[in-house]
């Protein structure tokens, strides 16, 4: 995660892909839990930040899991199904 250390320099938050799997996991929850409350009364910066940090996690726990299960419900035909 991108943002200024205590020296005044970009600070970068531990590598998603040097994250355990449990690490990650947590990762994601917290910043899933947290972007509400920061979509809706963080800085544009904040806001950015928690994108990018996001996206990064998104994407390693997506090519760990490239054929992880999905909820047929959570498709597109799925969501026609219940009439949406």
């Amino acid at each position: 995660m991108t943002g200024k250390d205590d020296t005044g320099s970009e600070a970068m938050g531990v590598d998603p892909a040097r994250l355990g799997d449990q690490q990650l996991l947590r990762e994601l929850e917290t910043l899933h839990r947290t972007r509400h409350d920061t979509l809706l009364h963080g800085s544009q910066d904040a806001l950015d930040t928690h994108n990018t940090r996001t996206a990064q996690l998104e994407g390693e726990y997506l090519r760990r899991h490239p054929k992880r299960h999905v909820l047929a419900a959570r498709t597109r035909e799925g969501a026609r199904g219940r009439g949406m």
